[in-house]
Order: C-alpha cells, then structure tokens, then sequence
C-alpha cells in the first residue's frame, strides 16, 4: 500500500476503518474466554479523551495530569500497603514494570542471576536477553506454584534477584509469597513479586473470605510489586504501576533527560500517555474498593460455575482456580484450540502443560458460557478427549 500524497477524505478513512476493526473480535461478544484484559469501564474511557494530548514525558506542559498519577500513586501505594518511603512508577504495563523491577536490583546488586518459577510471564525471556541477565527456573509444585525449597537451594552469592508470582499468566495460581519473602530477607536478596493480573484480585478476595496469600508490602521482605491497571483494573490498555519499597531504589535506575522538563526519568519509556493515568485514576476513583469488590464476586462465582460445568462433562482440570483463571488439562490442548477458533472462541493455549485457559473477566457472562460448554464438549469428543 502506497502512502497517498495527497490524503483522502475523512468519511473514507473512517468507512475504511470500521471495515478493518469488524475484523476483530470484540469484548462485548463474550466469545473472547482466554485474555486477561476486558473492555474498559465507560469512564476510563471518557478520562482517556479528556487526556489524550498529554505526555507525562515533560510534566511542566501537563501539570494537571502530573497531579493525576502523583494521586494515583498514592492510592497505589496504600492499596499495596507500601510504606511511606515507597514509589510507585507508572508503567506500559507488566513487561515494563518486569523489567524495571530487575533493573532495579540488578543496579543494587550488581549480580546477574534471576531466580523464578518456570510458569514465569514471558517478559523475563526478554529481560534476560536485554540485560545479560542469568534465569534460573524453580520448577513447580503439584499446585503449580513455585517449589519453595528448591528456590531456597538455588539462592547464592550470585543472586540478584527472586521473582515470585501472584497470579500466573498461566493458571492464576498465587506462590506462596510469606516464606517466599522470608528467605530472601534472611539471604538479604531483593524479591520482586509479579501481581500484573492477581494484584486487582486477591485483596477483594480475601475481604470476601478466600484463604489466599497475602502478596503485597504487608509482607516485610517484598522489595517491589508490579500491578496492570489493564487487566482487572478495569482500564484502558496500556496502564500499569511498579511500586517499590525504598524512593531512593529509583535513583540507581533514573538517567539524566536533558531535553524535557523533567531531569531525570527511571522508567522505559521517555513519552509516557497522560491518557492512560487519567482512565486508571477515574476507574479507582467511582469504582472504589466496593465497587471492585462486586466485579471480582462476579467473575469468581462465574469462574466456579463454568469450572464445575467443565468437570461435569468429563475433563479435568489441572488446579482448583485460586483467581477467576480456570485451566482445563488435555492431552492435545493445539487441536481443541483450533477446534474452538474455528467455531469463533478465543481461549488461551498453555501446551506447556498441556491445557487450553479460560479467564472469566467482566465481559463474559453466564449465557456464553452455557453456549461454550456444548461446543467445549463436542469438540472434545471429536478430538477424543473424553
């Protein structure tokens, strides 16, 4: 395709537009089972037009939306139960948050081996061919969490850094971060806890009453946690938030930024959209911890619906669901995947352990799911699954 010289009509561009994106699949159809994003609250998406010019990249054009994310961070920072000498960075999201979180204690540490579990998020792959970092699986337990003593023998004088997981990308399984965290303060090593999906999760939770790990700042040897504002936030993507334990940690990752209005960045990205912290600030702000509350009981009494649904039609799963994630076992999960594409389901593939994911967020509701089951279970008797 050639770039017009002379540009085209608007009404053009638009109908061109609308074509393309009936291309894709929208939230609204609840036919997407496996993404651990969802459509954004109205609201996010009203904040993030108000905000769409802004670049958080040079504050002293934009010193309303420097207000915006000084006050998100706050919020953050008490819903994490950070202390008061702890910051937060806002982030693209979790691969961002990931990589700096590792920055971070590669800076503090001047080490290069990362120790975390194999159903680790992707983004550390990254971090290690970026930061000549040294990855050192801990293999997982029967509940696909990490192995605690195995992670423990493999802590040595090399060590930078511990990852731990609340929330996989994988299962939504949470490790157990309290004795996690317990060792690393006793081997003086930095932990960094991923809660990308599980962090706007698992408080709303255990305030319901599930016996969950704790994953936060509440827990004295945790050095960072990382949060996606995108996924159970309810926000627009891309949106996250790195919080650390000590201010002064961002200083050994901040360079000189001459050119702009702030002296000094500690994050990836230089241009970061105002856009983004505004739609996360007014989702936090109408929804508040009750209104959050009552989505996760939504998706958690669905999630144990659809789960019990599963296992009456014959499949396993591989784990009871600890978040609104349910793994279904298979012994061929690429051929039930196609299947279900074919039939315009989107679920997720985990072939390393042998599973197709379903991630019951707010878009997907009971009626989908009774239209899924049918074609779940004929599918798998096709392919001889049950």
């Amino acid at each position: 395709m050639k770039f017009n010289p002379r540009g085209e009509k608007y009404n053009n561009v638009i109908e061109e537009l609308e074509k393309i994106r009936e291309m894709d699949i929208h939230f609204d159809s609840s036919r997407i089972l496996g993404s651990m994003c969802t459509r954004p609250h109205p609201i996010a998406v009203k904040a993030f037009e108000m905000f769409i010019e802004t670049n958080l990249g040079d504050p002293a054009l934009f010193p309303g939306t420097k207000e915006i994310e000084k006050r998100l961070v706050e919020i953050m920072k008490d819903f994490t139960n950070a202390p008061s000498n702890a910051m937060g960075l806002v982030v693209s999201g979790g691969t961002e948050g990931n990589i700096t979180a590792i920055r971070i204690a590669r800076a503090l540490s001047k080490k290069r081996k990362v120790i975390l579990p194999e159903g680790a998020h992707f983004s550390f792959q990254k971090i290690a061919s970026l930061m000549n970092i040294n990855l050192d699986f801990v293999r997982l337990d029967e509940h696909y969490c990490t192995d605690v003593n195995e992670l423990e023998a493999k802590i040595d004088k090399n060590t930078a850094a511990v990852v731990a997981i609340a929330g996989s990308t994988e299962l939504g399984t949470i490790d157990n971060i309290p004795v996690i965290s317990e060792i690393c303060s006793e081997k003086n090593v930095f932990l960094h806890v991923d809660a990308a999906f599980g962090g706007f999760v698992i408080p709303f939770l255990k305030e319901m009453g599930y016996d969950l790990y704790d994953f936060d700042f509440k827990i004295e040897g945790v050095s960072s946690v990382q949060v996606d504002h995108h996924k159970m936030g309810c926000s627009v993507i891309p949106m996250g938030m790195l919080l650390v334990r000590n201010r002064e940690w961002i200083e050994d990752v901040s360079i000189d930024s001459p050119y702009v209005s702030i002296p000094k960045q500690a994050t990836i990205l230089g241009t970061r959209p105002g856009a983004s912290v505004a739609a996360a600030y007014a989702v936090i702000k109408y929804l508040g911890r009750e209104g959050y509350k009552k989505i996760v009981e939504k998706c958690m009494q669905l999630t144990e619906y659809t789960a019990k649904r599963i296992e009456e039609i014959g499949l396993k799963l591989p784990v009871k669901p600890a978040l609104n994630v349910i793994g279904i076992k298979l012994k061929n999960p690429r051929k039930v995947y196609e299947e279900l594409s074919k039939k315009g389901w989107r679920v997720a593939k985990i072939e390393r352990i042998s599973c197709i994911r379903l991630v019951i967020m707010p878009h997907v509701t009971k009626n989908a799911v009774d239209k899924f089951i049918p074609d779940l279970e004929k599918i798998c008797k096709k392919t001889g699954e049950i």
